[in-house]
């Protein structure tokens, strides 16, 4: 797969001007598969760029774990989030990558990621995906984050549990959860940010590439096993109410609204995804 942009990505040439960077952010299973991606850096501007704006921003909203930005911080990143665009993150909008391929590709397409910047309080990253490419149904416990869609166009599924962990009534026998659908549908960039909490807003989710798409994440606080935030993935089943002892059935019908049962799966095959370093507009720490 060759990616070009501006800024962040070049088509594939013998240059002394450009590194080639080969790698896999976690071994799985699965044949390894390696994405080759040329990349240059941006020249640096003297006035601040809208990732600049964005990434000040997440320094003053999130506030560390256990916390959750406050509906005007959330109005406030979205604010600077519905108006980017990919050339604000180095992409443009001729992209190698978004034309048809000449040969067809073995196996399931690799998304492939970058991370802009990271701390213990957020983190800023671009995931590509190639048409067809899927991120897994999988959650995101006790984050906030914020999608916004830069190039493409993308399918969406989102849950929410319906009840506590502890609850009795909600787990079926194979101890899959109630979840209620909260998205199923697909967007085309440009489109407004997609916020999700802790508990609400669709924080179990899956991506499906209907072309090739560029998504800018924004996760506040960042996955971290050693903090009890490691990510999951599920399977999902429609939940058929008449199928049910009347508590599932007396919950769904106050509720309303469409549900599925989730049933935690090990790490999907296609949740593998490879790492290139991100060299587009850079961001200014003043604090590091």
């Amino acid at each position: 797969m060759t990616i070009e942009a501006a800024g962040l990505v070049e088509e594939i040439r013998r240059s002394d001007r450009v590194g080639l960077v080969d790698k896999v952010i976690k071994k799985k299973r699965c044949p390894r598969k390696v994405v080759r991606i040329r990349l240059r850096r941006c020249p640096q501007v003297d006035h601040p760029t809208t990732l600049q704006k964005l990434f000040r921003s997440c320094r003053n909203v999130f506030k560390g774990p256990g916390t959750v930005p406050s509906p005007t911080d959330v109005r406030k990143l979205c604010r600077i989030l519905d108006v980017m665009k990919p050339e604000d993150v180095g992409l443009s909008r001729d992209l190698q990558f978004f034309k048809p391929r000449s040969h067809e590709v073995e196996g399931t397409p690799r998304v492939t990621s970058a991370t802009i910047y990271k701390c213990e309080n957020f983190e800023l990253c671009i995931f590509f995906l190639p048409a067809t490419a899927v991120i897994p149904l999988h959650n995101h416990p006790e984050m906030t984050v914020f999608s916004k869609l830069l190039l493409g166009t993308m399918h969406i599924k989102a849950y929410d549990w319906v009840d506590s962990l502890d609850s009795d009534y909600l787990t079926s026998p194979s101890k899959s959860r109630l979840a209620k659908l909260k998205a199923d549908a697909t967007f085309t960039a440009p489109c407004d940010t997609s916020v999700l909490y802790p508990t609400s807003g669709g924080n179990i989710h899956e991506f499906t590439a209907i072309t090739p798409c560029a998504v800018l994440d924004v996760i506040g606080p960042p996955y971290s096993k050693d903090d009890g935030r490691d990510c999951s993935h599920y399977r999902d089943t429609p939940c058929n109410a008449s199928l049910y002892d009347e508590e599932v059935r007396k919950i769904i019908d106050n509720a309303g609204g469409r549900y599925a049962w989730l049933e935690e799966i090990e790490i999907p095959e296609e949740s593998e995804m490879d790492g290139i370093e991100y060299k587009g507009p850079q961001v200014f720490d003043s604090m590091a």
